[in-house]
């Protein structure tokens, strides 16, 4: 059985070109599973599989549930708001909790960067990145790619353009890292309030002017506003920032013929993007969702090989 050489996926920082391609290889071979009359397939029958998500989560977590589904895991959905966390427990508590219960895979979603690994010190199962803080968002990356991979054929070469709210994205901050390790020229563009001159050391290049990221972009990724991250006004209104950073018809003009329009949702409407952008046939954005079912399921799917790498682990 084919694995990562990772007990974990903890952020795309730590993947090797040779691992992205790996679960992109094997996401597209488990694409075809959506078109069977019946969903599913048995590689991780008689695996546990919990879902803890401590943040608010329509798209990520019904994805995962639903590639654990189609791949035959038993699986435990355990919400923040339901649980002892909610009368003070510490996340350090709740993983020894859960590492009793023997569960094989962790899937988590925190507010805090950095929860995601102190799973994996405690944990002997798997820990699955779901989204920590305004660090990393692996899962969302290499859906991503898999997604320009269909559409371009290649990543290597390619221009994308992340515009939008790039300090409080961890998206943006997984896809630089993914794009520039596969030889793709990343450009962030938004408010020089949202974007952090960090961007630099990752790969990307930066630029406040959205008739410059959009010039000769093969890809472009829309991100929203997280009103909910910031703790002080970055921005002087919603009306100004879709006046200089809205994705309307109009700029569309300026970019390629066969440029892709991407936007990891929710959406913000009349925001950061218009309505007949976001629906355009140029836009990819349902494409994202289907991709990020098979992108999970071929994560799950490959750390679910490696005993071998927790069997090690439990001798320390």
């Amino acid at each position: 059985m084919a694995s990562l050489r990772h007990k974990d996926l903890l952020g795309i920082e730590q993947l090797s070109v040779e691992d992205i391609q790996l679960i992109l290889d094997t996401a597209e071979a488990l694409k075809e599973v959506a078109a069977r009359p019946v969903k599913k397939v048995p590689p991780l029958r008689g695996k546990t599989v919990i879902n803890l998500f401590f943040e608010p989560s329509t798209r990520t977590r019904s994805s995962f549930e639903l590639a654990e589904k189609r791949l035959s895991a038993d699986i435990l959905n355990f919400s923040a708001s339901t649980s002892s966390v909610s009368k003070g427990e510490t996340l350090l508590d709740t993983a020894r909790t859960l590492e009793a219960m023997s569960p094989d895979i962790i899937v988590i979603r925190h507010g805090s960067a950095g929860a995601p690994h102190l799973l994996a010190k405690e944990c002997h199962a798997s820990i699955i990145n779901a989204g920590d803080g305004m660090h990393e968002h692996p899962t969302q990356a290499l859906l991503d790619a898999l997604t320009v991979l269909t559409v371009k054929k290649k990543l290597d070469g390619m221009k994308m353009a992340i515009i939008g709210d790039i300090a409080h994205s961890r998206v943006a901050r997984s896809n630089t890292i993914l794009f520039h390790k596969v030889g793709a020229e990343v450009w962030v563009c938004g408010p020089p309030t949202l974007i952090p001159w960090e961007y630099e050391r990752l790969g990307a290049r930066i630029t406040g002017r959205m008739e410059e990221a959009i010039d000769g972009a093969d890809v472009i990724m829309m991100l929203r506003v997280q009103n909910e991250r910031q703790n002080e006004a970055f921005i002087p209104s919603t009306r100004e920032y879709y006046n200089f950073y809205g994705l309307t018809r109009e700029r569309m003009r300026l970019a390629k013929k066969d440029t892709i329009v991407m936007h990891p949702g929710p959406m913000n409407r009349g925001v950061e993007i218009d309505s007949d952008v976001a629906d355009a046939d140029y836009s990819v954005v349902l494409n994202q969702v289907a991709n990020g079912i098979a992108t999970r399921m071929a994560v799950l799917y490959l750390l679910s090989g490696n005993a071998g790498l927790k069997a090690k682990k439990r001798t320390h």
